[in-house]
């Protein structure tokens, strides 16, 4: 599980899209689209940021709701967490870690 939240990390995109989901969680994907444009100058399409967001929500990075014909997106700050125990708590193995509740980042 860690090495999927690292993938997904890695990517300098995939951040921004974490950036601003720090910033205002649930946002749907036109809301992110325009905020990456408009703040960051990118010009990704659509489908591609959709791609984004998929390898995000398979890190468990990222939790999608859907209210009506809107699909929402949420940060879960859990899955880094989870990864990042063993600098953080040095001495507690990370597969015994309870997992922490569904977190968001605030800053």
């Amino acid at each position: 599980m860690a090495d999927d939240v690292f993938k997904a990390l890695a990517d300098p995109t995939r951040r921004r899209i974490l950036d601003e989901l720090v910033e205002r969680d649930g946002q749907t994907l036109f809301e992110i689209c325009t905020r990456l444009v408009t703040k960051h100058g990118l010009g990704s399409s659509r489908q591609a940021i959709s791609q984004h967001l998929a390898v995000l929500e398979s890190a468990g990075l990222v939790l999608s709701r859907r209210q009506g014909r809107y699909k929402f997106h949420d940060l879960n700050t859990a899955p880094l967490e989870r990864a990042m125990t063993r600098w953080l708590r040095p001495g507690t193995p990370e597969s015994t870690h309870e997992d922490p509740p569904v977190q968001r980042l605030r800053r």
